[in-house]
């Protein structure tokens, strides 16, 4: 009665060690497949939240560069003078009819866009004032927006920055690391760097290629990162954070008559 009392013991023993062996197993499988699931639910989290900030970075970008050189009134011969401008690898800084670069850290390119403003050209404040890029009042007849992107001082985070009429600079869209511009003059086989355009070329611009690098804003983990830059060229980080390029072509509405087709 002795040995087989213990020999019932024994196979109890071992079925309990293999019981628990399948269970750790099975919470460790557990464990894997939630961290893997929860990792991919914050890639795919990211990479919306990284398509949203370039969505409404372009849109910002594009619909003031649509409006360069827009003259309100009926005087078929009104222009704004300098209607749109740009720095290779700069802001830009300077009189607004006469305006030079200043280099940025952030390599980003700079654009400015003037336009006669009025309440139909620009979202009119609550008073019914026209505005600028920020939502102030415009106090000027022509305004002057200047876009760029950095890294914010306070946060540390990149950001698309709009300069208005008040030149008080104020950032619109997080996750905006870089903004290259390059622009298309009637003839040209191909988009030109703001660099390689003489001042007195920027009449003739006719439409805008607008690449913005957007950076994630999750870090996954301290590892090297692939993506393809605004260059079309493949680039690593070892931040840890994703990035993609997101681009676009508008087409200045009130360019001449003769080079508005070139455009689409």
């Amino acid at each position: 009665m002795s040995r087989r009392s213990f020999t019932s013991r024994g196979h109890t023993l071992l079925e309990m060690t293999i019981a628990l062996a399948l269970g750790m197993l099975i919470v460790v499988a557990s464990l894997s497949l939630y961290r893997a699931q929860r990792a991919a639910f914050e890639r795919a989290a990211d990479a919306a939240r990284m398509h949203d900030s370039a969505s409404v970075a372009l849109d910002l970008i594009g619909q003031q560069i649509q409006m360069a050189g827009f003259a309100s009134g009926h005087d078929p011969g009104a222009r704004v003078e300098a209607a749109i401008f740009g720095c290779a690898q700069g802001r830009v800084v300077g009189v607004d009819t006469y305006a030079s670069c200043e280099a940025l850290a952030s390599r980003s390119d700079g654009v400015q866009v003037r336009y006669a403003v009025d309440a139909v050209s620009t979202w009119p404040s609550s008073s019914g004032a026209p505005t600028d890029c920020l939502g102030q009042a415009a106090t000027d007849a022509i305004v002057t927006n200047r876009f760029y992107a950095k890294t914010s001082a306070s946060t540390g985070e990149p950001e698309l920055y709009c300069e208005g009429g008040g030149r008080q600079a104020q950032p619109l869209v997080e996750g905006i690391e870089r903004i290259r511009a390059q622009y298309r003059l009637a003839g040209s086989p191909s988009a030109l760097d703001a660099s390689a355009l003489a001042r007195e070329r920027w009449a003739d611009v006719h439409a805008a290629e607008i690449c913005v690098l957007v950076r994630g804003f999750t870090a996954q983990a301290k590892r090297r990162t692939r993506y393809v830059d605004c260059n079309g060229s493949s680039a690593y980080a070892d931040d840890g954070h994703a990035r993609q390029a997101f681009w676009r072509r508008v087409a200045i509405r009130n360019a001449p008559a003769t080079t508005k087709g070139d455009a689409q």
